[in-house]
C-alpha cells in the first residue's frame, strides 16, 4: 500500500511539473529528487559478494560521508532482484549473466554498470554419484532441472549446442535451488544445472558428480546494474559504489576464511564448503568493456534464437558509460 501511494505521489508530481503553471511546483520536484539522492537502495542475496559488502559496512561509511544513506533490501535470487529494479524498489543490483537478458526482454529500464571477471568454475551440471549417466548426450529424453533465467540457463544452451542436441531433446524442469536439491536427492530429476555454493554443497554433502564443468563452456560474469533513470540522475553514487565494491573484492581475495565466516551462517553451509565456493568465483570489478558487452550480446542472441525470450536485444543500448 505504501509503495502504491509513493508511486501515485511520484506520478502526480511529474504531472504537475509538466503543467508548469502552479507556483511552487519546481521546488516541490526538486525536494523530491533531493530525497531520492539521499537514499541509495541496494538489492542483495545471502551468500553473495554484495552480502560481504553489506556486512563489512564500507559502502555505508563511504556514502555517509557524501550525505547518502544505504538501504539494503534482500531478495532470494537474481530474477526477483531485477524485478525489484524494474518496479523501482531498488537502485542497484548484482546478478549473473542471464537475469538481465530476461529483464531487458521484458522491457525493464536497466543499465549494465560494471562486471566481475569470468568465473566459469562456479557453474556445473551435476548427476547423482551412483547415476549411470556418464556423458551429457545420455541426458537425451531425461529430466534436467535449473532455475529459469539464472546464469546456468545459458550453460545448458551452450552444452546442448556443443553436443548437437535441441532444447526439446531434454525435459527441462524449472525449479529454484532448494526445490531442485530436493528433487535431485529424491531421484525425480536426472541432472541438475546449478551454480555455487549450491553445486559445491551437493558435491561435498551428498557426493554429487560433475558431469559438465563450466570452464571451456561459458564465461559466467557477474554484473552490477542500475536503472537508466538513476544512472543519469546520480552517476557519482554509482561511481562511489563501484569503488567500494572493489575494496571489498580485494579484501575477499586476501581473507577467504573471514569471508566464509560471514557468509556460511547466512546460507546454512559449513565454513569449508563456503570457502571452496568463494574460491570458484573471480574478483576485481571493472566497468563494462566491449568484450564483455559482446559476450552478453551472444547470450541474448542464443536465448532469442531459442524463442526463450520474446524479442531480439541490443545490449550496447544499455551499457552505462561513466
Amino acid at each position: 500500500m505504501a509503495d502504491s501511494a509513493f508511486r501515485n505521489r511520484r506520478s502526480s508530481l511529474k504531472l504537475l511539473a509538466a503543467l508548469g503553471t502552479l507556483a511552487g511546483i519546481a521546488p516541490l520536484n526538486a525536494a523530491w529528487a533531493q530525497t531520492q539522492a539521499k537514499t541509495f537502495r541496494v538489492g542483495w542475496q545471502k551468500g553473495s559478494n554484495i552480502a560481504l559488502l553489506r556486512a563489512r559496512g564500507n559502502l555505508d561509511a563511504r556514502l555517509k560521508k557524501e550525505g547518502v544513506s544505504v538501504r539494503w533490501i534482500e531478495f532470494t535470487a537474481g530474477p526477483q532482484m531485477l524485478e525489484g529494479l524494474n518496479v523501482g524498489s531498488i537502485d542497484f543490483a548484482c546478478v549473473g549473466e542471464t537475469p538481465p537478458i530476461f529483464a531487458q526482454a521484458a522491457g525493464a529500464d536497466l543499465v549494465y554498470v560494471a562486471s566481475e571477471p569470468p568465473a566459469p568454475k562456479a557453474e556445473k551440471i551435476l548427476v547423482q554419484k551412483d547415476s549411470p549417466i556418464q556423458s551429457f548426450k545420455e541426458l537425451k529424453g531425461k529430466r534436467v532441472a535449473l532455475n529459469r533465467g539464472s546464469n546456468v540457463h545459458y550453460l545448458l544452451l551452450k552444452v546442448l549446442e556443443r553436443e548437437g542436441l535441441a532444447y526439446t531433446d531434454i525435459e527441462v524442469k524449472y525449479l529454484p535451488p532448494a526445490d531442485a536439491r530436493a528433487a535431485f536427492e529424491s531421484g525425480s530429476i536426472d541432472a541438475w544445472v546449478i551454480w555455487d555454493p549450491f553445486a559445491q554443497a551437493a558435491i561435498e554433502q551428498i557426493g554429487a558428480r560433475v558431469l559438465v564443468a563450466g570452464h571451456d563452456q561459458v564465461h559466467n560474469y557477474n554484473f552490477y546494474l542500475s536503472t537508466g533513470a538513476y544512472a543519469k540522475a546520480y552517476p557519482e553514487v554509482l561511481k562511489w559504489t563501484i569503488e567500494e565494491v572493489d575494496v571489498t573484492d580485494k579484501w575477499t581475495v586476501a581473507h577467504f576464511d573471514e569471508a566464509a565466516d560471514i557468509l556460511s551462517p547466512q546460507i546454512g553451509l559449513s565454513k569449508e564448503i563456503t570457502r571452496h565456493a568463494l574460491e570458484n568465483y573471480a574478483y576485481g570489478v571493472a566497468y563494462i568493456t566491449d568484450e564483455v558487452a559482446q559476450n552478453q550480446q551472444n547470450i541474448a542472441d542464443a536465448f532469442s534464437s531459442q524463442k526463450l525470450i520474446p524479442r531480439a536485444l541490443e545490449i550496447k543500448n544499455v551499457i552505462w558509460r561513466p
